[in-house]
Formats: C-alpha cells, sequence, structure tokens
C-alpha cells in the first residue's frame, strides 16, 4: 500500500484537550442551561478521524484486519467503565426513580449493555405513547451506542474496500478509500437532511444518519498530510474553531434541528483546530489544548461523559427540580469528575494493562465476566421490581368504582391504594393498542378493525381520531354488548379527526389520513362517527374538526364528545412524591374552557351530537388525579383504561340519545 500517505503515528494531545473541551460543554449545558451543545458532534468527528488511522495503520502493517484483535481492543477500552455505569445507574433508578419510571429501567439497561440505546430512543421519539416519557438516566447512550456501531463498520468498510481496490479494480489504494468514504459521506448526509426534515426525533439518534460526521473524521485522516497552512493562518483557524465550538449549543437549538447540515457548524470547528494544530505555533489553540491540565482531563472525558448524566437525572429526581442551582451544579461536578477518576484509574487503566500484555485469554475471560455481571444485574432488578410491585391484596371490584362513584352518588367508599399501580400505569392502555395491525400511527394508510358485538348488531359506531378518541375505548367497550353495537375502530395516534394542522402538531401523515378516512366514512357510513369535539382548554371548536364534520352531513351522524381535562403534571410521579393525592388536583377553570366551546362556535353542521362528560372528571371546582379509588390519568393529558371502563354509565346516557335520534332510513344501511 505505497500510495497511501498517513500523517506520521505520534500522540496528538490536542486532540485530548478537543476532548476535555466537548466533555465540559456537554456537562455545563445539560446541568446548568438544559440544551445540547454540539460536543456529541465533535466526539463523533474526533472517533472518525482516529479510527481511520488505526485501522488504516493495520491494513499498511499487515495487509489486513485481525478483527478478534481489533474487537478485544475496542472492547477493552468501552466496556469495562460503561458495564459499572450501567449496573449503578440500574441500582441509583430503583432506589431514587418513581415507580412509574421502574417499567423502562430494564429495556434501557438491556439497550445500553449491548449498545443499542440508540434506536430504542429512536423509536420511542415515533411512538406517540413513549412521548411523555421521562428523561432515562441511560438515555446518554444512545451517543455509545453509535459511536460502538460504527466501531463495527467501519473496519468492515475500509478493510473491503482496501481489497477491492488491490485485488478486483486494480485500483490507487488511496483515491479508492478516499472515493469510498466520500461516497458513504455524501449518501449519509443526504439521508440526514431528508430524514432530519421529515422526522427529526428519528433522525437524532440514527445511526445512519450520524456515519457521514465519522466519514468527514476518515477523509480529513486521508488528506491532512496536504493540508498545511501558514503559521499565522493556522492560528486564526484554530482560534475560531475552538470558538464556533464553544457557541454552537448558543446559536443553534441542537436537539430539534441535528444532525442534518447544520451539524456542520461544531463539525467544522473541529476540523479547523485539527487542520491548525498541523502547523506548531506559540500562539496557536495547539499550545492551549496541549496543556497537561486538559491533557489530563481528557483522559478523563470518557468517564465523565458517562457519570455525569445519571447523576444529574438523579438529583433532579430526589430534589424535584428542574433547573440546578450553580452550587449543587458544582458539586455535581466535582462528584463526577471523582468517579471518573476512580473508575478510569481503578479500572479501565487495569484491563487495558491486560490487552496490552497480549494476555488474550485472560482479557477474554475479564470481559465475559464484566458482562455476565451486567446481565445478572439486570435479571436481579428485573426481579425486584416484580417482587416489589406485585400485589398481594386481592381487588375487590367494589372497592374501585372510578368514575361511578359521581354518577350514582356512591357513600362510604373504603381508601384503598389506587389502582393502577405506578409500575403498570403506563401500561394501562385500551386493548386495541394490542393489535399492531390496528395501528395508523405515521401512516397515510388507513386501518379499520372492529371489535364489540359484530354480529347482528342494531349500530355502527366509528370512533375515529387520535390518542384522546382512542382512550374512550374501554367505555364503549363496556356500552356495546348493553346497547348492541359494533366498534369500527380507525386510531391514528398523534393525529385528530381534522383538516388542519396549523400549529404543527401532528404527525405528518394525519391530514392525508384524514383526507383518506373521510373517503372510507363516506363510501360505508356507520351510524355514529365517535370523536373529540374540543382540544384541552381552547375556547372554541376547531375549525379543521367543523370541515371534517360538514363532509359527513347528510351521510351520517357525528358524536362529539368533550375533550378531557388536562392536568398540570404527570400525574402518576406527583401522587407518589405528594403528601396528599390534592397537591396533584387541578383548579376546574384551569384545567377546561368555562364555557361550552360548541356554544360559542359558528358554523357548526347539523350533523353534531355534542356530549361533555367534564363532571366525571371535576366537580365545581376541582379536576381530581384519583376519583373513587382509580388513577384518572397515565400521564397529564391520557385516561387511563381502568378508569375509562367506569366511564361507560355516565356514556351511556348520551350515547343512547344520539341512538334515538338517528334517522334509521335515511342514516342507516
Amino acid at each position: 500500500m505505497k500510495d497511501l500517505l498517513l500523517p506520521n503515528k505520534r500522540f496528538r494531545p490536542e486532540i485530548e484537550g478537543i476532548r476535555t473541551i466537548a466533555t465540559l460543554l456537554i456537562v455545563i449545558y445539560h446541568i446548568w442551561l438544559g440544551r445540547v451543545s454540539g460536543g456529541i458532534d465533535v466526539f463523533f468527528i474526533i472517533s472518525g478521524y482516529l479510527m481511520t488511522l488505526s485501522i488504516l495503520s493495520r491494513i499498511e502493517r499487515t495487509g489486513s484486519v485481525n478483527f478478534i484483535d481489533y474487537f478485544l481492543n475496542l472492547t477493552r477500552r468501552l466496556f469495562p467503565q460503561a458495564i459499572v455505569v450501567v449496573i449503578f445507574t440500574g441500582i441509583m433508578a430503583v432506589i431514587f426513580l418513581p415507580q412509574f419510571e421502574w417499567g423502562e429501567i430494564i429495556s434501557h439497561m438491556m439497550a445500553s449493555t449491548f449498545y443499542f440505546e440508540n434506536w430504542r430512543l429512536a423509536f420511542d421519539s415515533v411512538d406517540y405513547l413513549a412521548k411523555d416519557n421521562l428523561a432515562s438516566p441511560f438515555q446518554h447512550f444512545w451517543s455509545l451506542s453509535v459511536q460502538g456501531q460504527f466501531y463495527l463498520l467501519w473496519p468492515i468498510i475500509l478493510s473491503s474496500t482496501y481489497y477491492i481496490a488491490r485485488k478486483v479494480l486494480k485500483t490507487p489504494v488511496y483515491k479508492t478509500l478516499l472515493g469510498s468514504l466520500i461516497i458513504v459521506c455524501f449518501l449519509s448526509m443526504i439521508f440526514s437532511i431528508y430524514q432530519t426534515n421529515v422526522n427529526q426525533p428519528f433522525a437524532y439518534f440514527n445511526t445512519f444518519t450520524r456515519m457521514w460526521e465519522f466519514s468527514i473524521g476518515g477523509i480529513f485522516a486521508l488528506l491532512s498530510p496536504y493540508l498545511v497552512f501558514n503559521k499565522r493562518l493556522s492560528v486564526v483557524l484554530g482560534w475560531f474553531g475552538l470558538l464556533i465550538i464553544c457557541l454552537t449549543g448558543v446559536i443553534l437549538p441542537v436537539s430539534t434541528v441535528f444532525p442534518g447540515y447544520l451539524a456542520l457548524l461544531p463539525i467544522s470547528g473541529a476540523l479547523l483546530i485539527l487542520i491548525a494544530s498541523e502547523s506548531i505555533t506559540v500562539y496557536g489553540v495547539n499550545r492551549f489544548l496541549a496543556t497537561k491540565p486538559l491533557i489530563y482531563l481528557g483522559s478523563l472525558s470518557y468517564g465523565v461523559y458517562l457519570w455525569h448524566w445519571p447523576l444529574l437525572i438523579f438529583y433532579r429526581s430526589y430534589m424535584e427540580v428542574e433547573t440546578v442551582p450553580i452550587v449543587d451544579g458544582i458539586l455535581l461536578v466535582i462528584i463526577t469528575f471523582g468517579l471518573s477518576m476512580i473508575s478510569t484509574k481503578l479500572l479501565e487503566k487495569p484491563v487495558q494493562k491486560i490487552g496490552r500484555n497480549q494476555q488474550k485469554g485472560k482479557l477474554v475471560f475479564v470481559l465475559t465476566m464484566m458482562l455476565v455481571l451486567a446481565c445478572s444485574s439486570i435479571f436481579s432488578i428485573s426481579a425486584y421490581i416484580e417482587k416489589a410491585t406485585a400485589s398481594s391484596d386481592v381487588v375487590e371490584i367494589k372497592d374501585y368504582p372510578g368514575a361511578e362513584v359521581n354518577f350514582y352518588q356512591l357513600k362510604n367508599i373504603p381508601e384503598v391504594e389506587p389502582i393502577p399501580s405506578p409500575v403498570e400505569i403506563k401500561t394501562d392502555l385500551p386493548s386495541f393498542y394490542k393489535d399492531l395491525e390496528c395501528q395508523s400511527a405515521n401512516l397515510i394508510e388507513v386501518r379499520k378493525c372492529s371489535y364489540g358485538v359484530l354480529r347482528d348488531y342494531d349500530f355502527t359506531v366509528a370512533l375515529v381520531g387520535g390518542s384522546h378518541s382512542g382512550h374512550w375505548f374501554p367505555a364503549l367497550i363496556e356500552l356495546s354488548k348493553e346497547m348492541n353495537f359494533k366498534i369500527d375502530l380507525y386510531s391514528h395516534d398523534g393525529c385528530r379527526f381534522t383538516d388542519e394542522d396549523s400549529k404543527g402538531n401532528l404527525t405528518e401523515a394525519c391530514i392525508p389520513w384524514n383526507k383518506n378516512l373521510i373517503d372510507m366514512l363516506i363510501k360505508d357510513p356507520p351510524d355514529l362517527v365517535f370523536t373529540t369535539s374540543t382540544v384541552n382548554k381552547r375556547p372554541k371548536v376547531p375549525r379543521g374538526f367543523i370541515n371534517q364534520w360538514k363532509r359527513l352531513e347528510g351521510i351520517t351522524t357525528v358524536f362529539a364528545i368533550r375533550d378531557n381535562p388536562r392536568m398540570k403534571t404527570i400525574i402518576p410521579v406527583c401522587l407518589e412524591q405528594a403528601d396528599d393525592p390534592l397537591e396533584c388536583s387541578v383548579p376546574r377553570d384551569e384545567a377546561i374552557a368555562k364555557e361550552d366551546p360548541w356554544k360559542v362556535t359558528e358554523g357548526i353542521p347539523s350533523n353534531v351530537f355534542f356530549a361533555d362528560l367534564t363532571d366525571s372528571f371535576c366537580d365545581e371546582t376541582t379536576c381530581s388525579p384519583v376519583i373513587g379509588n382509580i388513577i384518572v390519568y397515565r400521564d397529564d393529558n391520557h385516561i387511563t383504561a381502568e378508569y375509562a371502563k367506569t366511564l361507560a354509565p355516565a356514556l351511556k346516557e348520551p350515547l343512547q340519545q344520539a341512538f334515538d335520534s338517528l334517522d334509521t332510513t335515511d342514516l342507516r344501511k
């Protein structure tokens, strides 16, 4: 491989300095600013640069990559501290986090241990039901997962390109490698820009939307021997690059616009520093970055990154705050660096020495034991959670009347622990969520599933819209046999039965899905279209709702139910932390509009029947989080399925009135 010119293999102290700056920015922005700094993108380009040099140096020496040695060297660097932090975080999560979050701990532990946390978060970001999840103490493992996947792919790409160049195409290795990396970079960047525009939250965690950042590091590794500027220009470029890195998080809302082309900002800063560092200058940024304190802190950067996030999450949960005071933040930073020093010195360094001494068998044994320990911890914590949350009491239905306590004016209800339990409440969903083929979220395609009475029914009720329509499903199921009707479900979470999205709150597929839905309802009209009539506290019925209802005028009747009151906090978490459930209640006037919105809205068509069950959630002054010993909300706005079942008696009256008003000759087939 004589035509491949690589930089001289030498210790690059300024890279340790860059790591230190990037890590400090990440920590500072997370703790005090509540923002994302762009420091992760700096790590990605540095990783791409160093890993490309390392792999190509191996190929240059031996003509191939020894994948066993490569992966052993990789795991001895990544595993030791990561495994310790995973186990620590899992144990502390059970101690410090509310039981509401316990159900997520095991899946996040598993995803972090095996380096797919980024995909776990990516699919959570498009899962409407997961959007209200609290920040996970494992969340920062997303970037480590992306890097881990890159480390697996990169030697395959480089060694394959080398083989093709030498053995198949007979082309110059350098040009073939450079061309291949440019192609990878270009394809990944195009995909990143597209995906960021289409679905930014998913793109943020996607490995393939990030690959171009690593690729740029690899391209620079090949080009760096040719990138030498005069010393004055190098000084300016280097300091300007550092300024860019430091200000990226201030200039851009990184968490909502990356990783599209805007990620070039911190990447360009890192590149400018690397280019400037090729020229040794007295006043250059490389002299600053190569100072002993920054080099030492750079050696701790991996540990600092691992430790800072779970400590921050546990602090916020224990102190019940969102912002961190200056003094407390400084203490968090000191503890973070202290733990990093301990884990680096007592764990990472000894394991690395095993690898350097060529004790492969011993290294494999140590790494295997660490993995076994992590899996054992996951199993043990899972068993503990299951045991700690298991209920030994037999639930008496009469003790949990829910909304019926108000409807039937029940008295002397015993004081018992409310249901669902904090661990179960996240999954206390309408039963149709188990039928994946019935979900249309993020799809233009309209999917229809039928429930209730499926033969010899008197009426057909089409339940349409998003989760705020869907969470009435348990009540409808309870009534379907008694009132002899079929339920046709048309569900699209993150959507509403509307033809407009002026505030951009709905899924991208929502409006096209609604157009297709209207066509289906016109072609095969139900007796009633059950949907929401309002949105939280808005004083009027949204115009998009009315437009859809008008399209069904003369075809079918719309049963428009008022949206449930919204709470101010995530109710299961509030109930765990509060001494009295009333602390989690909300004044009625603050949870819902004072006057019925349809009474002050013009243009409502004649085919709409309105229903208002607000009294099942609130008394004259207060909206309560627990009614009839059942927790009303599984977050701050969605009804638990357990409570929704008990709404059936209150729903029956307006639903029967709607059925009675139908003109069976005109509206039914």
